[in-house]
């Protein structure tokens, strides 16, 4: 693995759309006992049954600690592969690398700097260094990101347009140092990114501080799915409602205007054991080759959910998972997965 020594975007790269094709999808093995407690063995199955059902698309590989590898190869079956590295936590889509990609079939990757959600966990030596591990492991080019950073934080449509909330990249607790545009400026460069669209305010209650994975993503060139609760009462509401304003307001990097389908709130609002919300979208979905695996949550709108989900990708197979025993640990089925580009490993 070479470190690069200037930005992806000197060397002609970006973040590609999470519909175009990958090479596999890599996840990490249910690890902290204090995320899960009594739970742990049913997140076990809950992540063994995610990886099976995105098997069915694309290859996956499954990180776990040395010590877990017998038992992840038991829950995952054949098809996984397992990857022994050490790691703290579950959550690949923000410890792991993002990847990058030339446009020409050559792939890298972008290694952020991880501070477990603005120090909401202790102990996450081995996260800060996995995504770095994973592309050694590919022999493939990394790029260190200049700042702490998390994958759900952001979608990009592939043409240069990225989706983020101002209440997590601007929380003090991620990079208190740098000026908003100093954020931006890092997101360019190490994304291939030319406009930013901000977000306001992401899931109340939600643990990572307003991931717009929970709330918003891109559904295709100028489409963007809105999480949308119906009731008005519901305090998401008077957040997503902003949230939908901003997207009205807003143009992408083509400078075209967007369009938005709302996809339903889970009509149940659960607790934590704290008191707190537990959050739950169906827009926290993985994008697979040829297919869509959503999360159900025992939920009156799951249906209608994976309905209007299909509608918006007619030509993918759509794959609901129960996924109340992952949300308990703090996020759903894109928080738990990252995409790899299809392509051949920049050296």
């Amino acid at each position: 693995m070479k470190l690069a020594n200037k930005t992806p975007a000197d060397d002609g790269l970006f973040m590609p759309a999470e519909w175009e094709p990958h090479e596999r999808c890599w996840m990490q093995w249910p690890s902290r006992g204090e995320v899960w407690g009594e739970q742990l063995p049913q997140a076990y199955a809950a992540y063994a049954q995610v990886a099976r059902a995105i098997a069915r698309f694309e290859p996956v590989s499954m990180v776990c600690r040395h010590a877990d590898e017998p038992q992840a190869r038991l829950a995952c079956g054949r098809d996984i592969e397992i990857v022994p590295i050490e790691i703290d936590d579950s959550w690949a889509r923000d410890s792991g690398p993002i990847f990058v990609a030339d446009g020409k079939g050559g792939v890298a990757g972008v290694h952020w700097r991880f501070n477990a959600w603005g120090n909401a966990y202790q102990g996450y030596e081995n996260d800060r260094k996995v995504g770095g591990a994973i592309l050694e492991k590919l022999g493939m080019r990394r790029y260190d990101g200049p700042m702490n950073f998390e994958g759900g934080s952001i979608c990009a449509d592939g043409y240069g347009t990225l989706l983020t909330t101002g209440e997590c990249l601007f929380n003090d607790n991620r990079n208190p140092e740098l000026t908003r545009q100093q954020i931006e400026e890092r997101i360019a460069l190490y994304l291939g990114v030319r406009r930013i669209i901000w977000l306001d305010q992401g899931l109340e209650d939600d643990e990572t501080g307003g991931h717009v994975d929970m709330i918003a993503c891109f559904a295709g060139p100028g489409r963007v799915l809105l999480h949308m609760p119906d009731d008005h009462s519901d305090a998401n509401y008077v957040r997503m409602r902003e949230n939908k304003l901003r997207l009205g307001a807003a143009r992408d990097a083509r400078g075209q205007k967007l369009e938005i389908i709302e996809v339903l709130q889970p009509k149940i609002n659960r607790k934590q054991p704290d008191g707190r919300r537990l959050s739950t979208s169906y827009v926290n979905f993985y994008i697979a080759n040829g297919g869509i695996v959503m999360p159900g949550f025992d939920d009156p709108n799951d249906e209608r959910a994976r309905e209007i989900i299909a509608a918006a990708f007619p030509d993918r197979e759509v794959v609901q998972v129960p996924s109340l025993t992952i949300a308990a640990g703090g996020g759903v089925i894109h928080c738990i997965t990252q995409q790899q580009p299809k392509g051949t490993a920049l050296a």
